[in-house]
């Protein structure tokens, strides 16, 4: 079942009975997925949007499918492609990490100041009503979803979904599908540790943050580009190099074709301090890091959202 949204492509595909995934091609910057589980008369959704337009089409491809609004919102972190569009669920119970709740309470609407030529429209920040430190079960009617904690990854408050009866896995952020992943606000080496634990759980299918719904495949894929990260940035350190300048020295290999390959530089930044024994998790400045990548990448990249 492939529900259309309306917005450049954007769908609502049924990945398991009752579970679906909204992919928002092309997964570029803001333009994020989320996941709807329908079961017994009841739903959960796993984020929203960026803007109130993606937001409002969400809602009703929600309630085409389910009937009525979710009674729960999970957002997988803080940043505000997942979290926007939380203001038109107003039905819904927010859950998340506590971390992720301190963030989008310090970061607000920064996000919309990044590209302000994006209509952003009437968007506000709605904190999470519910939060929890490690792991948290959720039932949606007969289905089981399993909220776990890990990271520091993508950032500090990372939530993935585990579906385990379904084997379907929810991952925000912390995972992308032929996207550059971006951890300067989390964690290198943290990533690296919650792609094991994700190994573990045994997933047939995994709806990541942005890019297509893809297999187990993806956690090795990431792992492989985090592990090129590690040498670049003992290498670049080694060198003198600082981690624009080892930025534009690298040879990606294969993740060059991954979308948003700028994020090389403030993945090295975070790579950089954890070599250099910064400690996992420490806040980053994203203004001077967002500036070294518009440098690397010849303009602030753009934003489709």
């Amino acid at each position: 079942m492939t529900v259309e949204l309306g917005t450049r492509e954007s769908r609502l595909q049924e990945v398991a009975d009752g579970v679906f995934a909204c992919v928002r091609p092309d997964g570029g910057w803001c333009l994020n997925n989320s996941g709807l589980i329908v079961s017994g008369g009841q739903s959960a959704l796993v984020d929203t949007a960026a803007t109130e337009s993606r937001a409002r089409s969400l809602r009703d491809a929600v309630l085409g499918v389910a009937g009525a609004p979710p009674r729960t919102v999970v957002n997988t972190h803080s940043h505000g492609d997942h979290t926007f569009g939380n203001f038109v669920f107003p039905e819904a119970t927010v859950v998340a990490h506590e971390g992720a709740r301190a963030e989008m309470a310090a970061i607000g609407l920064n996000l919309t100041t990044l590209w302000p030529e994006v209509t952003w429209g009437a968007v506000e920040v709605v904190l999470p009503h519910v939060t929890f430190a490690d792991r948290l079960t959720l039932h949606v009617g007969d289905t089981v979803a399993e909220l776990i904690h890990l990271g520091p990854a993508h950032t500090r408050g990372d939530t993935v979904v585990w579906l385990p009866e379904q084997r379907v896995l929810f991952t925000g952020d912390l995972l992308m599908s032929g996207v550059t992943p971006f951890c300067p606000m989390g964690s290198v080496a943290g990533s690296l540790s919650a792609f094991a634990a994700l190994r573990a759980l045994g997933a047939l299918t995994v709806v990541t943050g942005h890019g297509p719904v893809a297999g187990p495949e993806v956690i090795d894929a990431a792992a492989g580009y985090l592990t090129l990260i590690q040498r670049l940035a003992r290498e670049g350190a080694a060198a003198g190099l600082s981690p624009l300048q080892a930025a534009r020295a690298a040879d990606l290999g294969p993740y060059a074709e991954w979308i948003d390959a700028e994020r090389l530089v403030p993945n090295l930044h975070r790579a950089y301090g954890e070599e250099r024994g910064q400690a996992v998790g420490d806040p980053a400045q994203m203004p001077l890091l967002f500036g070294e990548m518009a440098e690397f990448h010849g303009g602030l990249p753009a934003c489709h959202a």
